[in-house]
C-alpha cells in the first residue's frame, strides 16, 4: 500500500459510500491534530457533537478527555486524534462490524501517514479492533504491546468515565504512564 497524504485520505473519505453511514452524516469526522504526532489517540466513532462539528472528541466525553490531557501535560494540538469510523452511527450506537470493515482502511492509511510512535485506543471497541478481538478493557487497560514501529495500549473511553466515575483514578494513572512514555519518545 503506497503512503498517501492526509489530504489524499481525507478526499477519499469525503466521497466514501462504502456503508450507509456516508449518506446520513452531517459532517465527515476525519481526524485532527499534528500530522507529525508521536502520539495518536483512536476512538470508535463520532457522536452527535462530532458529527455537527466535524471534529473528534468535542462533546461531553471530549471535554473530559481534554481535562485528562491537560492534567498530565499533553497538548491536544501536539497529538493526533481520530476514530475507526469517520461517520456517526445512528443514536450513537456501537459501530457494526461491517461499518468498521468499511472504514478501517482509512484509519490504517492515517496511521501510516502520521507514523506515530505510540497509539492509545480510547475504549474497548477501538482496542478490540486494533489490539486483539478479545480485549478486556477492565483488565488490560494501560498495558502496552509493541507493534514494531509503534507501541499500542488502551484506556477507558471518556464516555465510560462519565457513566462510571469510579474508573477516573485508573484513567489518570494510565494517562500519567502514557505521558511518561510520551516524554521518553
Amino acid at each position: 500500500m503506497e503512503k498517501k497524504t492526509l489530504d489524499d485520505i481525507f478526499a477519499d473519505c469525503r466521497s466514501c459510500l462504502k456503508c450507509p453511514l456516508g449518506k446520513t452524516r452531517t459532517n465527515l469526522v476525519f481526524g485532527v491534530g499534528d500530522p507529525n504526532a508521536k502520539l495518536m489517540f483512536i476512538g470508535e466513532a463520532p457522536g452527535r457533537q462530532e458529527d455537527l462539528s466535524g471534529i473528534p472528541f468535542v462533546g461531553a466525553a471530549g471535554k473530559l478527555f481534554d481535562k485528562y490531557l491537560s492534567a498530565v501535560g499533553i497538548e491536544r494540538e501536539r497529538v493526533y486524534i481520530a476514530n475507526i469510523l469517520k461517520c456517526r452511527p445512528p443514536q450513537n450506537r456501537d459501530p457494526l462490524p461491517e461499518e468498521e470493515d468499511a472504514c478501517i482502511g482509512y484509519l490504517q492509511e492515517q496511521i501510516k501517514a502520521i507514523s506515530p510512535k505510540m497509539i492509545v485506543c480510547l475504549g474497548r471497541i477501538s482496542a478490540m479492533r486494533l489490539i486483539k478481538p478479545d480485549f478486556k478493557i477492565t483488565k488490560e487497560h494501560g498495558m502496552f504491546t509493541d507493534r514494531g514501529t509503534y507501541e499500542i495500549c488502551a484506556v477507558y473511553h471518556p464516555s465510560a468515565l462519565l457513566r462510571d466515575p469510579y474508573k477516573k483514578d485508573e484513567m489518570l494513572a494510565d494517562m500519567l504512564m502514557i505521558k511518561e512514555k510520551y516524554d521518553a519518545l
